[in-house]
């Protein structure tokens, strides 16, 4: 699957959330919610943005190697992406976005080598020639059922203009599954916040997505003034991390829910987000690999057990604001473990928390620091599949001497001019891939952003 997890691509709607949480504004209805002034209704908008990141790691201690590992002697990648969306309204409630999408350069290691992979820009197709796709194309069309309003405002995948708090949203079309679930306020977008997979999406919810980040789908939100309640069917990808999708939308399929509850503590607003998924695809059991490897002496397939089979798991997600411009975030994820990874990562367990800090208090309004941590790591069974020498979308060493992957990000984002931010950043990756053999890897990275 594309390494690029859960891409919340262009996402500002939850950066107008992270402002109303550094401004104390309570919360009272979606996260697109922007109380600072009357949003004109907007009939077509168009938006720009460009995020061009540069990663690398000296060598570190290494007991082995193998198939997916790191390579201990050090490298440095780049990536390069830049979108054009526009947007366009149909009929009253309704509203068609297209996103156009060039992307080129690699993550280290081809994006291989560590779970809490430090460049979620970063794709599984990497290229060295600009690559060209269309990732969003999808409509939109929302009913109201009366009563109070509120403005949305203009962004890269909304049309500003009123509507009503109690409302019910359809979306079909092709979109990430992070345009809908498991926002944060605080770490959800790699080109303004955290870079680390694991710190903009929950690791252990096998989303559904091609090996980009996109798939097609359908997805309902019912929207009142504290809750949101959402639901979404995609589909599947062929083969694991693979670009083909499987036509029969009947048999391999992924289904999500969330349940979002805002609310404020002392005038300070924050929210919390349930989600269960349930997937179905043709995945192969880490049991039936295991049971082959010991038989047979050769290293875990989990290949050749393919059928179509099921995975489920749950997430908690979690925002609050301390003090103005200070807020905190967690996400908890757990996924049975029994089934191969199908579409996102290899985790079955995660556990991460930070914080977020806008700069006003050093007169630098347009600037972010965060801290955050990252525990990650597998079912019992897919620990036995990594040491009869298994491999999985990002970890495989051929072996494994297991241990939680233990991770530790911090970044400074700074505002250079209007449209125009850059950022350092730093990752302390300690068990890369869930292997106590080999590591802490240190990973040092600079950031240019620009959006329009």
């Amino acid at each position: 699957m594309k390494i690029n997890p859960a891409h919340a691509r262009g996402n500002r709607s939850v950066r107008q959330l992270a402002g109303l949480l550094a401004g104390g504004t309570a919360l009272t209805a979606s996260a697109q919610v922007d109380t600072n002034a009357p949003a004109a209704a907007q009939n077509w908008n168009w938006h720009v943005q460009n995020t061009d990141i540069v990663q690398g790691y000296p060598g570190f201690h290494s007991a082995y190697s193998g198939p997916n590992s790191l390579p201990a002697g050090g490298e440095t990648r780049e990536t390069v992406s830049l979108d054009l969306y526009a947007g366009l309204r149909l009929w009253p409630g309704a509203e068609a976005h297209l996103d156009g999408l060039m992307w080129q350069g690699f993550g280290v290691n081809n994006t291989l080598g560590a779970d809490g992979f430090p460049n979620a820009e970063a794709f599984r197709l990497g290229t060295e020639v600009p690559n060209v796709n269309i990732p969003r194309l999808f409509l939109r069309q929302t009913f109201g059922f009366g009563g109070e309003q509120e403005d949305i405002a203009d962004d890269q995948l909304t049309l500003a203009g009123k509507q009503d708090i109690s409302r019910l949203t359809l979306t079909v079309g092709r979109l990430s599954a992070k345009d809908i679930f498991d926002n944060n306020a605080y770490a959800n977008d790699p080109r303004t916040q955290f870079m680390n997979w694991a710190l903009m999406a929950d690791e252990a919810w096998d989303y559904p997505a091609d090996s980009l980040g996109y798939m097609t789908g359908f997805t309902a939100e019912l929207n009142q003034r504290n809750w949101t309640l959402r639901y979404g069917f995609f589909q599947m990808p062929r083969v694991s991390n693979g670009t083909a999708l499987d036509r029969n939308f009947l048999t391999a399929w992924g289904m999500v829910t969330e349940l979002e509850r805002r609310y404020a503590l002392a005038d300070h607003p924050g929210a919390i987000r349930l989600l269960a998924f349930l997937n179905h695809a043709h995945m192969g059991s880490y049991q039936d690999a295991v049971d082959g490897a010991i038989s047979s002496g050769n290293p875990a397939d989990v290949t050749a057990s393919r059928e179509y089979r099921y995975k489920y798991g749950f997430g908690l997600n979690w925002e609050q604001e301390l003090v103005k411009n200070v807020g905190i975030f967690s996400r908890l994820g757990w996924s049975d473990g029994r089934n191969e990874g199908w579409v996102f990562s290899d985790v079955d367990r995660t556990a991460t928390a930070g914080v977020s800090v806008k700069g006003e208090a050093w007169h630098r309004p347009g600037d972010t620091v965060g801290l955050a941590g990252v525990l990650n790591g597998l079912s019992r069974v897919h620990q036995e599949y990594f040491a009869e020498g298994g491999t999985g979308i990002l970890a495989g060493d051929g072996a494994l001497n297991y241990g939680w992957e233990k991770i530790i990000e911090t970044y400074y984002d700074f505002k250079v001019c209007e449209h125009v931010n850059a950022a350092l950043d730093y990752q302390f990756i300690d068990n890369p891939a869930f292997n106590e053999a080999r590591g802490p890897v240190s990973v040092f990275g600079g950031r240019l952003h620009f959006e329009f």
